[in-house]
């Protein structure tokens, strides 16, 4: 069986009469770890010697819960894909803006009031103002995620916890992950969408994996220190996708 190129090989498994599709790849990595992305797909991630027996055993003790989340995503509404005309609604550090598209001298963007305006010599078209909010939200986020983790950052500064390089990028299945490797952490771009406490909720889970690297007890214990509230925070991540 070949691996797609994404490096992730597919599989299936069948259990009390439902059958998981998954996929999974090999990792330096020393438990086994899975994702439900939101489109139901189910991606495992396995130490280097596990074999593809272990990988489905993995997903057959876990499929009461996959079953679970696969409701969870049943249950939300369709999100309706975003458009660019005037009107539309934006979120920006959890709050919604009316797209505003206008003329003006140079093409910009930048909010006022209520609005998210958009504006270019000629009246912007759907393309045009698409471009300008994207530009607009990666600048946004590029200072603001900064100053929310050096902010962070002093939070945990009894921890002893150095604080790593950030790269910004749209993510399709994580808010955020640290890199061992790189000793980088990475942030979901649309998370400048979320309210402030989301983005500072992921920003100290993502800090708290550079001294506990698994979802173990000690480091949950370690986030709920920092972020008492985390569980309703991730609930309120999850209504964004």
């Amino acid at each position: 069986m070949t691996a797609a190129k994404d490096g992730l090989r597919p599989d299936a498994i069948e259990c009390r009469g439902m059958v998981i599709p998954f996929r999974y790849c090999h990792a330096r990595r020393r438990t086994l770890g899975m994702t439900v992305r939101p489109d139901k797909s189910v991606i495992v991630r396995a130490p280097l010697r596990a074999s593809l027996g272990e990988i489905r055993d993995f997903v057959s003790r876990r499929a009461a819960w996959i079953a679970k989340v696969w409701r969870e995503f049943d249950a939300m509404p369709p999100k309706p894909p975003r458009t660019y005309e005037s009107g539309t609604v934006f979120r920006f550090l959890g709050r919604e803006y009316g797209l505003t598209p206008e003329r003006g001298a140079t093409e910009s963007a930048g909010l006022r009031g209520d609005a998210l305006v958009v504006a270019a010599p000629d009246e912007p078209d759907p393309r045009t103002a698409r471009r300008l909010v994207d530009a607009w939200y990666r600048d946004q986020a590029a200072v603001i995620f900064r100053e929310r983790a050096i902010l962070c950052h002093r939070r945990l500064a009894a921890e002893g916890i150095p604080l790593p390089a950030i790269v910004i990028r749209p993510m399709k299945s994580r808010w955020g992950s640290y890199s061992y490797r790189t000793g980088r952490m990475t942030l979901n771009l649309h998370l400048i969408e979320a309210p402030p406490a989301c983005l500072d909720y992921v920003i100290i889970h993502e800090l708290c994996h550079i001294r506990e690297r698994h979802h173990g007890p000690g480091f949950w214990r370690l986030v709920e220190r920092y972020v008492p509230d985390h569980a309703a925070l991730r609930r309120l991540l999850n209504a964004l996708v």
